[in-house]
């Protein structure tokens, strides 16, 4: 599985940005598939993840709760994350990935994800 993450950039506070990640597998539906972010010094932290279905069940930190939408489209092997009311802190480089047999108490845990795409970075200026 290959994971191609585009669509960061910089932006003002207040403002939107909307993350692809196109998955080059011909199984994506069989995969949970999340995004993760890290800022320089920390480690690397959920986001969001969505299960297999193309409506299937969310998850996110509490960090981004309301102001980000994870989302999928199975018919184009793709993922997307919808940020919206941008922080500062939101600031940090963002993975995609992806994982089988992740059970929805997991999502959060980096290591249930067995593929990750190469990031993007996200610059929230104040």
């Amino acid at each position: 599985v290959q994971l191609q993450a585009s669509g960061g950039g910089l932006v003002q506070a207040g403002g939107s940005l909307r993350l692809s990640c196109a998955a080059s597998v011909s199984t994506f539906s069989t995969y949970v598939m999340g995004w993760f972010r890290q800022a320089p010094g920390k480690e690397r932290e959920f986001v969001a993840a969505i299960n297999r279905n193309q409506y299937g069940s969310t998850s996110y930190s509490d960090s981004v709760k309301g102001r980000f939408t994870i989302s999928r489209d199975n018919a184009k092997n793709a993922v997307y994350l919808q940020m919206n009311s941008l922080k500062p802190e939101d600031t940090a480089v963002y993975y995609c990935a992806a994982g089988r047999g992740v059970i929805q108490s997991s999502r959060h845990d980096p290591g249930a994800y067995g593929y990750w795409g190469q990031g993007t970075q996200v610059t929230v200026s104040s």
